[in-house]
């Protein structure tokens, strides 16, 4: 039997007291599509890394087509044979450079080639390059000027330029549309032809069941399980949190819609009918009931963030409707939704929740009140007293570390921060309560405190939580719709996974 084209045996990574990765073993034959899947914190990245020369591995070793393969340097596991191409495409290009200019990016890198080429050669191999992924556009443009799904074809371009045995794609579908995510489908299949391996890093069920020969699960630094076709998608989420999906109800001690007073099941806080946000997306139906709390799950670039800010009434969907408690609703404006008692939290805090430094009004307690002005202040009558009370409450009731309401929240921690935003939206009774990745840049004890606070006052309205990470949403929610491409791909109770297609 041939060598794999890359064998790693025992890798381990510290960082500090932290260890990344932990007796790591993994092999991918010539022509084979390996998916890599993980929570945050599991090792992916360090793994991608070490394969790619930005780290060394503090144990094991690695061989790529049967030799020892120790790289110095991102530029020298290139040279060796292996080529990623990352999630975050800014890293890897130069945008004010034409795109022929970005496709021999390497080769100007390099300094064993031409210290002049002529434009000719350089136009014409930049030609052949992009033929090779099938990209057909102007050479001569800025690559700013092309779309992402056109510029992340550059980068593959370059990558495949080396003609490397192992491919390395991080979230490569993360923020193409369904059309464009098949061209890259259909150029992964050619290079299986050719025999170039390909290492997969994605979570999107489509991309497992389109394109990967076998799934890799990583948790806690270790490799927890490798699942062949035909891929058991539920048994792979399972390995990666590390317990079954049907125990994660019981874990976040989630709530039940409210009922009427005849006992049924009361009608839908907010109903989506026929929603459709891309031009791209399959229109859909979610009903959200007051009591219940549903996580709209999806990696970046899904359309879960579009969804929150057009029920929030920053964008506009191209087609369906929304109801309100049984009646027609549409805002024009968030303060149209704030007024109908539609809150958001957004996902950036420091850009859009929190004032700087230099504001009079930066306090916790400013911070609170100012989407209630209007009420609170009428006649123009700022009631300093009312908003320092509701300061006051906050800080008690949701354990902000602070010196007082009239500290600034941006000289807090990160969770006490997002507290401070949190406790603003709590500062009103609200109808629908929409959180965008709420757990973004807090630690591990905010994180914990913020479920509780959500689960405790969640009987009062209809929760929706916008999140990227799938473990997050099973700690909060008791219902998880996953979003890819602007619809939802999947809907299951977060106490009985089933296979239903339903949202």
């Amino acid at each position: 039997m041939s060598s794999p084209v890359l064998h790693a045996a025992g890798i381990g990574k510290r960082f500090g007291s932290s260890i990344a990765l932990d007796r790591v073993d993994l092999s991918i034959e010539a022509g084979e599509v390996v998916a890599l899947m993980g929570a945050n914190g599991a090792g992916k990245s360090t793994l991608v890394k070490i394969f790619s020369g930005v780290y060394r591995a503090d144990h094991g070793g690695l061989t790529l087509t049967g030799k020892p393969y120790v790289p110095q340097s991102p530029h020298d596991a290139v040279q060796r044979g292996i080529a990623t191409v990352h999630q975050a495409i800014a890293d890897a290009v130069v945008p004010t450079l034409s795109v022929a200019d970005n496709l021999l990016l390497d080769q100007f890198c390099d300094r064993q080639s031409r210290w002049f080429v002529p434009a000719r050669v350089r136009r014409r191999e930049a030609a052949q390059r992009a033929a090779r992924v099938g990209l057909d556009v102007d050479l001569d443009v800025p690559l700013a000027s092309l779309p992402l799904a056109a510029q992340q074809r550059v980068t593959i371009a370059r990558a495949l330029a080396t003609r490397p045995a192992l491919l390395i794609l991080d979230e490569p579908t993360a923020s193409l549309s369904a059309a464009e995510a098949e061209r890259l489908f259909e150029l992964i299949g050619r290079l299986r032809g050719e025999g170039v391996a390909t290492l997969l890093v994605s979570h999107r069920h489509g991309d497992l069941r389109r394109v990967a020969d076998r799934v890799v699960v990583m948790r806690d630094g270790r490799i927890v399980a490798q699942m062949p076709k035909p891929i058991d998608f539920d048994a792979a989420l399972e390995a990666m949190l590390g317990r079954p999906l049907h125990d994660a109800r019981a874990q976040t001690g989630a709530g039940t819609p409210t009922d009427d007073s005849n006992g049924d099941t009361a009608q839908p806080a907010l109903s989506v009918r026929g929603l459709r946000l891309r031009t791209d997306s399959a229109p859909f139906d979610i009903d959200v009931r007051r009591g219940e709390i549903v996580a709209i799950a999806g990696p970046i670039g899904s359309g879960k963030s579009r969804f929150a800010r057009t029920l929030f009434g920053v964008s506009k969907a191209l087609a369906g409707t929304v109801t309100l408690d049984g009646a027609r609703w549409q805002p024009r404006s968030p303060a149209d939704a704030i007024r109908a008692g539609v809150f958001m939290l957004s996902e950036d805090r420091r850009r859009t929740s929190l004032f700087p430094d230099s504001v009079p009004f930066a306090t916790i307690a400013g911070t609170i009140g100012f989407p209630f002005l209007s009420r609170w202040f009428s006649r123009g009558f700022v009631q300093g007293r009312r908003e320092r009370q509701a300061a006051v409450d906050a800080i008690e009731r949701f354990g902000i570390r602070c010196r007082g309401p009239e500290d600034r929240p941006g000289r807090l921690s990160g969770g006490n921060q997002q507290k401070v935003v949190l406790a603003r939206w709590h500062a009103e009774p609200a109808r629908v309560l929409l959180l965008d990745e709420p757990f973004q840049g807090v630690d591990a004890g905010a994180r914990a405190d913020i479920v509780e606070l959500l689960r405790r006052h969640a009987h009062r309205r209809a929760t929706l939580v916008f999140v990227s990470d799938l473990e997050e949403a099973l700690e909060v929610a008791d219902r998880i719709v996953h979003f890819d491409r602007g619809a939802p791909e999947f809907s299951k109770p977060s106490n009985r996974f089933t296979t239903d297609q339903s949202s």
